[in-house]
């Protein structure tokens, strides 16, 4: 042990490390005074630079649409150059507007005008001819411009929070660029079908980012636009269920779609409103009549959608399957237009934003030459399609014109008319009040524009319908009768009512076009 081995005597002692300093006696030492610190320049001022947070994020989010509005605007306004180049584009429009003036005038929707239609369109048109004048459709044209770049705007967003700003750009495009590839009388008027888009694109939308009461309102405006409209509560509800579902948001959403639903009844008359809208519409939406007839009306607008889409089919086929919510947006429209088996043009026109949305899935998949390859080619078939319409002859336009014409200058304004027709235009263009709260002979006989061979004559009618027109005939007949039925199975040789009220009550005043007309005899 080291203990045990003492040093050398010769060895140094071992120097002290720590000495020890001498214990103080007295008080302890003054503190040294302090010191002021040492100038120094001021820095200068930091630019002011905002926390990120909800403000940012929505400053990001609205970035890219000051540059992205002013184009699809000018694309919207070129597809629907053609819409103002007639008065009329279809009997829907001249049945609006008619429609309008008589509520513009103090009439009552439903009991005094009636169609199978919810109420939104007709007081549309009345509130444009409040504003603007009853003689011309131009104000509610630019509101389906507008109606166009919404729903564009509303794709483009949808896209954007998918797949990016570009495809963002894309889908607003291919909606605008695909909503003219039918018929032009289908896709240039300002009807029901324009006007539907904005609502449905607007619910899913709304319920994409969870907004569930605003999606339900969108649902019941679809709704209130045109009654298939309502199909669009299927992807919405989609959403809702891979949202994590909740009876809260269910909730939301079955008071964000009952509440507009039942005001707008109670605005109207409840009785009427029901079943004008839902119940009274069993024979418009059953199946009768000819079956070639109906398949061929259905083949040909769905290949002439096709052929406005026919750049992009390729990549669809390619791309596989899309989000669920959309191939279930596409599959609930196509039952829209299968509906009650009329196959109308226009009824293909809800299938546009869903294809819109999938066929820019499929582009920003595919190699950049083949994107743009197919939108340039899907840019220049809609350019045909709009040439088609700025070209395409009117013959029923011209007509309408010409019957308009010859009644005005055979009655007097305020005297009422009776035209027995499907093309209720004739009387906006001529100025003269209906004499009888059915526009068309529709509801009177069964007769459809999208049917052969359906069962017609006065047992077929909207139930009550007949009461009606011979009490409404008889207290005030019409001064001057038109029969443009021009020989169908729905003509007054047909129909007793009306054969019996020419024979006793009329007496022939000439035709035109075919069209025959006849003058109240004097009492």
């Amino acid at each position: 042990m080291r203990d045990q081995y003492p040093p050398a005597a010769d060895a140094p002692a071992a120097p002290t490390l720590t000495p020890q300093r001498p214990a103080r006696t007295g008080p302890p030492p003054a503190a040294p005074a302090l010191l002021p610190p040492p100038r120094t320049a001021p820095e200068p001022p930091r630019p002011h630079r905002p926390a990120p947070g909800r403000a940012a994020s929505r400053t990001r989010a609205l970035a890219p649409w000051p540059r992205l509005l002013p184009g699809l605007a000018l694309v919207a306004c070129a597809t629907r150059l053609p819409s103002f180049r007639l008065p009329l584009w279809s009997p829907d429009e001249g049945f609006l507007a008619v429609q309008a003036r008589l509520l513009a005038d103090g009439g009552a929707l439903y009991f005094d005008v009636v169609d199978r239609k919810p109420p939104l369109m007709p007081w549309l048109y009345e509130a444009a001819f409040t504003l603007w004048g009853d003689t011309s459709l131009t104000p509610v044209r630019v509101a389906a411009v507008l109606a166009q770049l919404a729903t564009a705007l509303l794709v483009a967003s949808l896209a954007r929070r998918r797949w990016g700003s570009a495809a963002g750009r894309t889908a607003g495009l291919l909606h605008l660029l695909l909503s003219v590839g039918l018929n032009p009388e289908d896709t240039q008027a300002a009807a029901f079908a324009v006007f539907l888009l904005p609502a449905t694109v607007a619910a899913l939308w709304c319920a994409d980012r969870r907004h569930w009461g605003a999606a339900g309102a969108a649902v019941a405006a679809a709704f209130l636009v045109k009654q298939t409209g309502a199909v669009v509560l299927l992807p919405v509800l989609l959403l809702w269920w891979r949202a994590g579902g909740g009876g809260r948001g269910l909730a939301r959403l079955a008071l964000g779609a009952a509440l507009p639903v039942l005001a707008t009844a109670l605005a109207t008359d409840p009785a009427g409103f029901l079943f004008w809208t839902v119940t009274g519409s069993g024979s418009y939406a059953s199946f009768s009549g000819s079956v070639p007839h109906v398949l061929a009306r259905a083949l040909v607008n769905a290949l002439l959608l096709a052929a406005a889409s026919a750049a992009l089919l390729l990549p669809l086929a390619r791309a596989g399957r899309g989000p669920a919510e959309l191939r279930l947006w596409l599959g609930a429209s196509a039952l829209a237009v299968v509906t009650g088996l009329h196959f109308f043009g226009h009824y293909y026109l809800q299938l546009v934003p869903p294809l819109a949305l999938l066929a820019t899935r499929a582009l920003h998949r595919s190699p950049a030459a083949v994107r743009a390859g197919a939108l340039r080619a899907t840019a220049a078939l809609a350019a045909l399609f709009v040439l088609w319409g700025l070209l395409a002859p009117r013959p029923d336009t011209d007509h309408a014109v010409r019957l308009a014409h010859t009644v005005r200058s055979l009655t007097a304004p305020g005297e009422r008319v009776l035209v027995w027709s499907m093309h209720p235009e004739t009387y906006w263009l001529a100025g003269r009040p209906p004499a009888s709260r059915y526009l068309t002979a529709g509801l009177l006989t069964n007769h459809s524009g999208g049917r052969a061979g359906a069962r017609t004559g006065e047992p077929y009618a909207v139930p009550g319908t007949w009461h009606v027109f011979r009490a409404e005939t008889a207290a005030d007949p019409p001064h001057l009768l038109v029969d443009d039925s021009r020989g169908g199975d729905w003509s007054p040789r047909h129909l007793p009512t009306l054969r019996t009220l020419l024979a006793e009550h009329y007496h022939p005043a000439g035709t035109v076009d075919g069209a025959r007309l006849y003058v109240l005899r004097e009492r």
